[in-house]
């Protein structure tokens, strides 16, 4: 009988042992963790979100993790999807937040759902990315990404201003944008900034012409743009994100004769853009001003929002608005974590 009584204490004990490392696996150790999974890791932009979401944790007395993919291709889906699943699986996470680079995650979406974990999209809507999900079995709560329509409309009227006082404005302006793909954001991005140029413009009874260019995300796509609009005449020039800058700014730099009348306004941050804003015109084409997004405040407002459903409060989408950026205010934007050099 002893040894049997020896035997069910040692099974006991083997078995305690078990479930306690099991629980160290899992980070089952009381600690609550929102789970961030971006589309990338190390570029400025996503360490400026990292950035804000920890920030929003602190505040609250949450852990909160960063992953993200090496680059924002749908070759990384896969290992994407395996952040997501560890995700998943660890035990003291009780929320994610999600901004997916491809198609693919309808089953974790589902596996969140029955867990009872809160997702909240960021950046990029998940389903926009073709995420089926079974009915009923929807686990986010929530969508917290740049406004790009309005963010464009940001620019435009911006621009306008720009170039209603300087006196430029005639009928048969010609305005070209180089719009970086056919996605939603590109185009809402060109949308919101013609839209509302064209409104201004209609306003004071002037007729502007826009030269729309469509181009892929592959290297030379851009300079070809920028090629196309300037055979056309264009006097003005809207860029709508980072990749577009970066491949205009050489070119025109590298020919400043040949650009060097057109005014230019972007879209995005980064150290070309940087550069390029603060020569001021002095030695190529004047880069008036763009629209930064506010990345730190979409890290910030996603945690913020994941926290507030695990609290039982009322949660609804949060669109962040672009800031307006020139010469004169880049370095303080800079300091508050808008503008990102990289």
């Amino acid at each position: 009988m002893k040894k049997i009584i020896a035997l069910v204490l040692a099974l006991v004990m083997a078995l305690c042992m078990f479930a306690g490392c099991t629980e160290t696996q899992n980070n089952d150790d009381g600690t609550k963790t929102i789970a961030v999974i971006a589309k990338g890791e190390t570029h400025a932009f996503w360490q400026a979100v990292k950035a804000g979401a920890v920030k929003a944790g602190e505040e609250a007395g949450y852990k909160v993790t960063f992953r993200g993919p090496t680059a924002e291709s749908e070759e990384y889906v896969p290992s994407q999807r395996e952040m997501v699943q560890a995700a998943l699986n660890d035990a003291s996470v009780k929320a994610l937040v999600l901004a997916t680079i491809g198609t693919g995650f309808a089953d974790e979406l589902v596996s969140a759902f029955d867990k009872g974990l809160p997702v909240v999209e960021f950046d990029s809507g998940l389903y926009a990315n073709g995420a089926d999900i079974t009915e009923g079995k929807d686990p986010t709560i929530g969508i917290v990404a740049t406004d790009n329509r309005k963010a464009g409309a940001v620019v435009a009227e911006n621009f306008y201003a720009y170039l209603k006082a300087q006196n430029v404005l005639v009928d048969g302006y010609k305005i070209g944008v180089i719009q970086h793909d056919s996605t939603a954001t590109g185009i809402d991005r060109a949308e919101g900034f013609i839209n509302k140029i064209e409104e201004l413009a209609a306003a004071d009874s002037i007729n502007i012409v826009i030269n729309r260019q469509v181009k892929a995300n592959n290297p030379g796509e851009y300079k070809l743009g920028l090629q196309a609009l300037k055979e056309d005449g264009a006097q003005a020039i809207f860029m709508t994100n980072e990749g577009v800058v970066n491949e205009v700014y050489p070119e025109i730099s590298d020919n400043a004769d040949t650009y060097k009348d057109i005014l230019f306004c972007g879209f995005d941050a980064g150290t070309n853009q940087y550069n390029w804003i603060k020569d001021n015109g002095a030695s190529y084409a004047k880069l008036v001003g763009s629209v930064a997004q506010d990345s730190y405040s979409i890290g910030y407002e996603s945690v913020k929002l994941a926290i507030a459903k695990l609290e039982g409060k009322t949660v609804a989408d949060v669109g962040i608005g672009g800031q307006w950026y020139t010469a004169e205010n880049i370095d303080a934007l800079k300091e508050q974590n808008i503008f990102y050099m990289g």
